[in-house]
């Protein structure tokens, strides 16, 4: 059973990889088996990604690429390609909320979700679209993994975001059908509060762990714990699943961990 999570001879490119979450999932598909092309805007993040994945004896590189921009994706996969000749995973995690506009919904500018729109969802398919080319022509089929968010399941206030999100489980779930024919599998990783780095300081500590006490598991995630999951995916293991999305969230969303940012308002009676 554990020979069908290995990745060995497989190719990986994963975006965002330069922190966090992108960079746990880039080294536990490394620590698998897979090469990985580690993909972000900054320069130094990757390197980084990459030095710790070489460092422990694996094998991959940086490439910085804009993940808004649609000719940046596609080079980003044609040099995988040219490297090391396949691409086998992709792993779509680049995301962020983008510059916070304070405004109501009505006046929310054109220019703001657009913004939102094209880092959240049009980057996902713009990276399914440039994998999906290449897997089909080496004709062995694949697995893509978009990253998406619980905020996709519930809103809040700063709207553009879920609503972005939420866009990506449902471009999932379309890919799927469209590629099963092909053996390319896509699905989607959820996550809910999870942390991106080990608290630096007490100050920040503390507010992990009141933010943690409101979830089912009483804390919040870490950053490696997406790692075993993303590899599932990536692997064998997974080999009939497509199409789905997997929430890892400590319980919150079934635990009723409802919308943030708004203050419900009561007319009290004498």
């Amino acid at each position: 059973m554990l020979e069908t999570l290995r990745l060995e001879g497989r190719v990986a490119v994963v975006t965002g990889a330069g922190r966090g979450l992108g960079r746990a999932m880039a080294k536990a598909l490394s620590q698998a088996g897979a090469a990985v092309v580690c993909a972000a805007r900054t320069q130094a993040q990757i390197d980084q990604t990459v030095s710790e994945i070489t460092g422990a004896g694996g094998e991959a590189f940086a490439q910085t690429c804009d993940v808004t921009q649609s000719a940046q994706v596609d080079t980003l996969v044609a040099r995988c390609v040219d490297a090391y000749g396949r691409i086998d995973i992709m792993v779509a995690n680049a995301g962020g909320g983008g510059v916070q506009v304070s405004a109501e919904f009505w006046e929310y500018p054109d220019d703001a979700f657009e913004a939102v729109l094209a880092t959240n969802l049009k980057s996902n398919f713009y990276s399914s679209r440039a994998a999906a080319k290449h897997m089909v022509s080496q004709g062995d089929g694949g697995s893509i993994i978009n990253v998406a968010s619980g905020t996709a399941m519930r809103g809040n206030r700063s709207f553009a975001y879920p609503t972005a999100k939420g866009g990506v489980l449902s471009l999932s779930k379309s890919a799927a059908t469209m590629l099963a024919p092909h053996d390319i599998r896509v699905n989607t990783i959820v996550p809910g509060y999870v942390l991106q780095a080990p608290p630096p300081d007490a100050q920040a500590l503390s507010l992990a762990e009141q933010r943690g006490s409101r979830i089912p598991v009483r804390r919040l995630g870490e950053w490696w714990e997406l790692g075993p999951l993303c590899v599932y995916l990536a692997s064998d293991a997974s080999s009939y699943v497509t199409g789905q999305s997997f929430i890892i969230d400590g319980g919150g969303l079934a635990g009723g961990l409802g919308p943030i940012g708004f203050v419900p308002v009561h007319e009290l009676g004498d």
